[in-house]
């Protein structure tokens, strides 16, 4: 930005009085503010599609690290050994059948 001093703005409005004249000094203002309002906005409207641009180019790298742990799956190993039972072979055979109670005489 340009560092104005209150001074300097004042020798910019005697020399705008005297080469623009009092008569055609509002018009020119205002023509000039026209101007930098549309500066601001064009800025703006570049500042807001850079931004976008970044936000997208993070956006695409998340995305693309997401994928390569989708493809990799370091937790694999992790998820078969969920899998496995907990108990040894011979402790999960069915046990056998209780013998039949004689009902009480």
């Amino acid at each position: 930005m340009i560092d104005l001093s209150w001074s300097h703005i004042l020798i910019v409005v005697i020399v705008a009085l005297v080469v623009i004249g009092p008569r055609d000094l509002p018009r020119f203002m205002h023509m000039a503010g026209r101007w930098m309002g549309k500066a601001r906005a064009m800025a703006d409207q570049f500042r807001k599609s850079f931004d976008e641009m970044s936000r997208q180019a993070e956006l695409d790298e998340l995305r693309n690290e997401l994928n390569s742990l989708r493809s990799h799956r370091p937790l694999a190993e992790t998820e078969a050994a969920l899998h496995q039972p907990v108990l040894p072979s011979d402790m999960t055979s069915e046990p056998a059948e209780p013998d039949p109670v004689p009902p009480a005489p």
